[in-house]
């Protein structure tokens, strides 16, 4: 960080060689030892050791080697060694080494050659290589090409020495002469970058006078004609259209690097349709041609990049980038498909869900590990296409209705939530759509999945028919009633054996559900898995059925699902069925599946009794059937569709306002000039030109080339460090990146005097690291310096970054000025990026991540209503008191849970309670603070005990 380093070796400080074991080795004869001797003095350089004593014994012993190996380490020991003295002349012993290196630049052996014109490269001392030039030039017509390249590489960085055009004037005219005779192409390309870094003009004669030939350079030649031509139409921009062309032209060029550094270089410099067009072509054969995933991820980024700028050709390239799917990779998988759905138009809608189809057919055969992750992923961008073209559905649902069985349960509940969608939005499909679900229901394994194909059959069944055979499909599903029999021969045992038997397939721990609004319910672990295969239990006279075996394993969230979805049918049919005997018959066999739902709840033949939820939700759709009103009529059929229906068009909205709000372009200003294309000369310009030309009008009169950054959000990053009244004044600009900080520090000497040694010391707290060491500045009167440290974040957790400035002044040298500087505070915020999920997508990440502390609470208290009671009561209390009935040992926690004062008002206290077997409750409480957005630290685990007992 003091000075510029061009090597880098790992250096193991625990065993460091002495100089005098060094120097015997450079004095002996042996040549191994030697190498090993120069390895470790250049080790040592490296890592701040000076061992001047060794510079003579080098000189006399390893300079007269002939090893090629010894060779290439001393001149890397000359590159290292400071050749300068404290005032910045060259030191007088450094004229011993001229000689040798004159000797390598004419020795008969190319190697030694090329190291040594590459040695030259990185010397930044004129004195001692101005002696050397004419051995230099003479390399340039070497027979081997090794020498060659790096000859020029040596004139190149000669003539970019502070002094280098007077040492060697005449260098673009002699390159320029000797590319023009040189045919290797390593040797071209430096050439060329040479006339490309020292003489442009002449770099771009020579690329105008070669313009046939360009596709049959070499690659890196051709590299480096592309970042010519970036840097010539940044700095004039008039003359673009003519190197257009020759990017066009080295699209067909065999190098896949060089055909993606075109089509990049074409989308930075044109908005012309042709070239955009030819971009996305090129970019989209890279994807198929390319075997690497990382170059297909990169790729894509590429094309969606050219979706947000130019969508309107993009849109014909979508079943281009569709046929990136056949890759076996989810992420490459899951970016095509982002990008396919934001290009779909009335046009091609047809022929992105038949492909899509395509793919969901080829998972139903294949092998692979992840077909069910994959199928998802196409369910989620059909139902995608279906809402936006709701024209497509009919092509596709019944297709998706196969999957609703699916093992995976994810994919299985996207396609039973598109097909409740569906069947809202498009009536024409009712009918089709009910008769193929109820065919199917049978086939459903997953809970949550069978919950939402009741409500579907609940809410369309309208017809006599359709609800007829809704409750016989129910009925099939739940099997024979009972549910459990319990007889003198030990039948309820077996029974009971039996449906262990069904739970052992599943998760009988429960454990509560995240719903929509961030509040919880209680549900079975067994939601979140596929149900087994079907088992024989004692008493059915055929396999069990799905709903059944969900039930015996513990499930009554759906118990309480199938009872209201009953309640639903049974008055649907009061309405549509003349026979009353019908309806009564229908009514007292919805009756009996509900009580014995209850019955075997409450029984002991379950390892978990029913939950109150689902015990009051049953209760209450017995109550319904048995005396009947019309408002509550009302309610059960119409209000819970009217609801859904509200939901989906507040869905609608929502996507609409944000399709507007990515919609809204900047608009020109008053006072800029129109400039009318129509009018425009064509004289000499080509077709791609002309587009050119226009597509530049078009986006200065829309103001696109003046979205800078926003000069007022700026000047808010800008931090005061020191008071206006410090000698030294100074404000740091925070640029935050992702995980890298970037502080842009400008330090004002404000005094008369000049500063020495100026060092402004940083320190980090929390999860920051500084990167670099801090370096001396000398501040002249009155000057100012802009420093930047570069600090790395190992976490998004809040940190700050204090330090000071620490100076000498010229009049008292001996002491040291200290100006400690503000704290510079980094928020948690500015590595948060706002982003949309859907309801789904958003529990799903909230079930598998662990967003709030769990705190383990036992108490002998035997009613949940009467604890959680007190906690409600405590938790809204103002004082670190516990509640009456419970004493706690509370310290840290305990407080904090009882006063939401630590916590702030909006803190979030959610408890889940079960009662055990003995009678006791057990739990845990969850605690969430939306001001902070993370989970909170807080600290031991809490016992809460009732007065007088343990």
């Amino acid at each position: 960080m003091e000075k510029s380093c061009s090597l880098v070796v790992h250096f193991d400080k625990g065993t460091p060689a002495l100089a005098n074991e060094i120097k015997e080795a450079l004095e002996g004869n042996d040549v191994a030892s030697k190498i090993e001797a120069m390895k470790k003095a250049i080790m040592l350089l490296l890592n701040g050791e000076t061992i001047p004593q060794l510079f003579i014994t080098i000189i006399r012993y390893v300079l007269p080697s002939e090893d090629h190996t010894v060779q290439k380490l001393l001149l890397l020991y000359l590159e290292i060694i400071d050749k300068t003295d404290s005032k910045g002349k060259v030191l007088p012993e450094m004229i011993l080494i001229c000689q040798n290196l004159r000797n390598n630049l004419q020795h008969p052996n190319e190697y030694i050659r090329g190291v040594t014109l590459r040695f030259l490269c990185r010397i930044n001392e004129s004195e001692i290589v101005e002696p050397l030039i004419p051995s230099i030039l003479s390399n340039l017509e070497h027979r081997h090409p090794f020498v060659r390249r790096n000859a020029v590489l040596a004139v190149m960085s000669v003539y970019k020495l502070p002094q280098g055009e007077h040492l060697l004037d005449s260098a673009p005219e002699i390159v320029e002469k000797f590319l023009s005779s040189e045919q290797d192409p390593s040797s071209k390309r430096n050439a060329f970058l040479m006339l490309f870094s020292c003489a442009q003009d002449r770099a771009v004669n020579y690329l105008f006078s070669n313009i046939d030939r360009i596709i049959d350079w070499g690659e890196n030649l051709q590299m480096i004609v592309l970042e010519l031509i970036k840097k010539v139409c940044r700095n004039n921009k008039g003359e673009k259209g003519k190197y257009i062309k020759i990017i066009i032209s080295l699209l067909s060029a065999t190098s896949t690097a060089v055909v993606y550094e075109c089509a990049g270089t074409l989308v930075s410099l044109s908005s012309a349709p042709t070239a955009i067009k030819a971009a996305a072509s090129t970019y989209c054969q890279l994807l198929l041609s390319q075997s690497d995933n990382n170059v297909k991820l990169i790729v894509l980024d590429r094309l969606n990049e050219l979706k947000t700028s130019n969508r309107e050709i993009m849109v014909d390239m979508v079943m281009d980038v569709l046929r990136a799917l056949s890759t076996p990779n989810h992420d490459i998988r899951r970016k095509t498909i982002d990008i396919a759905l934001e290009l779909i138009t009335a046009k091609n809608i047809d022929q992105v869900v038949m492909m899509l189809k395509k793919e969901v057919v080829k998972t139903q055969s294949g092998e692979h590990e992840k077909n069910g992750e994959y199928r998802q992923m196409l369910v989620q961008a059909i139902h995608t296409c279906a809402i936006k073209f709701p024209d497509v559905a009919s092509t596709v649902v019944h297709l998706l209705m196969d999957f609703l069985g699916d093992t995976n349960v994810a994919s299985a509940m996207d396609v039973v939530v598109f097909v409740r969608e569906i069947i809202e939005t498009n009536p024409k499909l009712r009918v089709s759509i009910i008769t193929r679900l109820l065919d199917t229901f049978y086939q459903i394994r997953a809970a949550r999945v069978c919950s939402c194909a009741l409500w579907i059959i609940g809410e369309y069944c309208l017809s006599l028919s359709e609800i007829e055979s809704g409750i016989v499909a129910i009925k099939q599903c739940l099997g024979d009633l009972p549910f459990y029999t319990i007889s003198e021969d030990g039948d309820g045992q077996e029974t009971s054996k039996a449906v262990q038997q069904v739970n052992s397939t599943t998760v009988s721990s429960r454990r509560p559900a995240i719903l929509a609004d961030g509040t919880y319910a209680t549900q079975s672990a067994a939601l979140e898995t596929a149900m087994s295969p079907p088992t024989l239990v004692q008493g059915s006279l055929s396999s069990i059925g799905n709903l059944r075996s969900l039930i015996l394993s513990g499930d009554f969230f759906l118990g309480a699902v199938v009872a209201c979805t009953l309640t639903k049918l049974v008055l649907r049919l009061e309405e549509v069925q003349t026979s009353k005997v019908e309806v009564n018959k229908a009514t007292s066999q919805a009756l009996l599946i509900m009580v014995s739902m209850l019955q075997l709840g409450q029984s002991s033949v379950l390892p978990h009794p029913i939950d109150n939820d689902s015990h009051d939700r049953i209760i209450l759709c017995i109550r319904l059937l048995s005396l009947t009103g019309d408002e509550i009529r009302k309610i059960w059929l119409k209000s819970c569709r009217q609801s859904f229906v509200k939901m989906l068009a507040d869905k609608q909205r929502r996507e609409t306002e944000e399709i507007k709000a990515k919609a809204q372009i900047s608009n020109a200003q008053p006072d800029d000039l129109i400039d009318f294309y129509h009018l425009k000369s064509r004289k000499g310009m080509s077709q791609l030109e002309l587009e050119d030309e226009v597509q530049d009008d078009l986006k200065r009169a829309t103001g696109e080339f003046t979205k800078d950054a926003d000069d007022a959000n700026k000047l808010n990053r800008i931090l005061q460090l020191t008071g206006f009244s410090d000698p030294v004044y100074a404000e740091a600009y925070v640029t935050v990146h992702h995980y890298d900080i970037v502080l842009d520090v400008t330090v004002i000497n404000r005094t008369k005097e000049t500063l020495q040694n100026l060092c402004l010391e940083l320190a980090t707290m929390g999860d920051l690291k500084l990167v670099e060491r801090p370096q001396n500045y000398t501040l002249a009167p009155e000057s100012s310096k802009q420093i930047k440290a570069n600090i790395k974040v190992s976490s998004t957790e809040t940190g700050v970054i204090f330090g000071n400035i620490v100076y000498e002044t010229s009049s008292n040298v001996l002491e040291r000025t200290v100006i400690v500087l503000n704290d510079i505070h980094i928020d948690i915020m500015d590595y948060i990026a706002p982003a949309s999920c859907a309801d789904v997508a958003f529990r799903t990440m909230w079930a598998e991540f662990e967003w709030e502390n769990k705190v383990a609470v036992n108490t002998v208290l035997q009613d949940e209503r009467e604890f959680l009671g007190h906690i409600i009561k405590s938790t809204n209390m103002k004082c670190l008191t516990p509640p009456s009935a419970l004493e706690g040992e509370c310290g840290f926690l305990a407080a904090n849970l009882y006063a939401k004062s630590v916590f702030g008002e909006d803190a979030l206290v959610n408890v889940s309670i079960e009662k055990q077997g003995d009678g006791k409750l057990s739990g845990y409480i969850r605690i969430r603070s939306k001001t902070q957005g993370i989970a909170l630290s807080l600290g031991d685990k809490i016992t809460l005990k009732q007065k007088g007992t343990a």
